[in-house]
């Protein structure tokens, strides 16, 4: 496996050691990517909490070893998935997410239990 994509959530669990967070081994976090979308997600819940800007940046930065843009076919491949996500209630930045798993033939690592119903020809894993 050359490459892992955080989600969120993830990312999330892992900054709050929620449940889940031990299964994200330092192993697979040496190979972690996200989108600049997640982890833009991720700054604007740790700010909502108190943090200031530049520290909640530099900790959702903390668990990911590769920052990838999201890029115009990113964007459009996002878009491209409301018919097949919209009953499962994702966010742009779920999608955001999950495109970035297919354009690096990644699996994903989520703590939304919905995407496991997902069929969009990535492999998604849950941490809980």
């Amino acid at each position: 496996m050359s490459r892992i994509v955080l989600d969120a959530s993830a990312l999330l669990a892992i900054l709050n050691r929620e449940p889940g967070a031990d299964k994200l081994t330092p192993q697979l976090l040496s190979i972690a990517a996200s989108s600049t979308v997640n982890l833009a997600e991720v700054q604007s819940k740790l700010v909502d909490r108190g943090l200031s800007p530049e520290t909640a940046w530099a900790a959702a930065l903390s668990p990911v070893e590769e920052v990838i843009p999201f890029t115009a076919y990113h964007a459009k491949t996002a878009g491209s998935m409301i018919p097949e996500t919209r009953a499962f209630g994702l966010s742009l930045g779920d999608r955001a997410c999950l495109a970035l798993g297919l354009a690096l033939k990644a699996p994903v690592y989520t703590a939304d239990r919905s995407w496991k119903k997902l069929r969009l020809g990535v492999r998604i894993h849950l941490i809980r």
